[in-house]
């Protein structure tokens, strides 16, 4: 896939790679926009991704208003809807917003406060807007992810929150790809970022380590940076068809292990605790990004909280 290099070229084509189809809804079998047809999208979305509860925990937005960028098919909008949020999205292309449409209507939901077709680059929004600002798997296919990142920052109330899924560069699935499309099609001195934006998804697909993140997130001022790296089903099973690279790519997972954000100063004593040292509680430095997870999934899951 070979794509412009001009932004304005690239975004294009990167809408109209989504317009022609919202994530996962390749899934569905039954009739475009009925309730079944929306039921397998869902059923599918937290099969696949089964940790999206545990990161957006939409039950506690309850009564907050809440911007979701980049909604897509709408499945994990109508969760907020459902936990009682004041809900408003934007998605790049009409299919997504058809489909939210759609979906709200089918399942009788209240209504979002405000969906609409808008760039993630430039919010049609006032500063300091919103309680929680809310992107999940996006915002690396847009052509200048910073600038949607500084534009989802500046929409959030000082004291808000953050939640950002984006792409691990160094993911078992990024490697994968490229063996498969850079190595053994002959070029091995390509790149794992001319691989991730010629063959992930939409053209100009990006993806980032942890420290790039960091660097980012920390530019942006922003505070309590957790970053959490899910393995997903595209890496555990990346090379199924050639069973013996999948298990050394699941020995690397192994290796890998599961980082824990585990520390003594978080703990403190019963205060009936007999002849026990006292612990005092300490807060990590507002700058100290806490990474947890496995450093080779394919998902960061990011959070992060704008200064009040």
């Amino acid at each position: 896939m070979k794509y412009s290099a001009q932004p304005s070229s690239l975004k294009n084509q990167v809408c109209e790679f989504w317009n022609q189809q919202s994530c996962d809804t390749q899934v569905a079998k039954a009739a475009k926009f009925s309730a079944q047809y929306f039921e397998e999208i869902e059923a599918f979305r937290y099969y696949d991704q089964p940790f999206i509860h545990a990161f957006a925990q939409f039950t506690r937005y309850r009564g907050k208003r809440v911007l979701e960028v980049g909604f897509g098919a709408g499945t994990d909008f109508i969760q907020w809807l459902r936990a009682g949020a004041v809900a408003t999205g934007i998605d790049l292309t009409p299919e997504a917003l058809d489909h939210l449409a759609h979906r709200i209507a089918a399942y009788g939901l209240p209504p979002a406060e405000n969906i609409q077709v808008a760039d993630a680059e430039s919010l049609p929004f006032a500063d300091n807007a919103f309680d929680l600002g809310y992107s999940y798997g996006v915002l690396h296919h847009t052509p200048d992810t910073i600038k949607a990142l500084q534009e989802l920052t500046r929409v959030v109330r000082p004291g808000g929150e953050l939640k950002v899924m984006l792409y691990n560069r160094h993911s078992i699935w990024t490697f994968n790809l490229w063996i498969k499309h850079a190595l053994l099609s002959g070029r091995p001195w390509k790149s794992l970022r001319w691989t991730l934006a010629n063959y992930m998804e939409s053209p100009g697909t990006k993806g980032y380590t942890r420290n790039e993140l960091i660097k980012i997130l920390s530019a942006l001022n922003l505070k309590g940076i957790r970053i959490h790296t899910e393995v997903t089903g595209a890496d555990y099973l990346a090379s199924s068809f050639f069973p013996p690279l999948n298990w050394l790519y699941r020995a690397a997972l192994r290796c890998a292990g599961e980082q824990r954000a585990w520390q003594l100063g978080r703990y403190v004593e019963r205060i009936n605790a007999p002849d026990r040292p006292r612990l005092r509680p300490e807060t990590p430095p507002p700058t100290q990004a806490m990474l947890t997870g496995n450093r080779l999934g394919h998902f960061h899951c990011i959070t992060a909280l704008k200064p009040g």
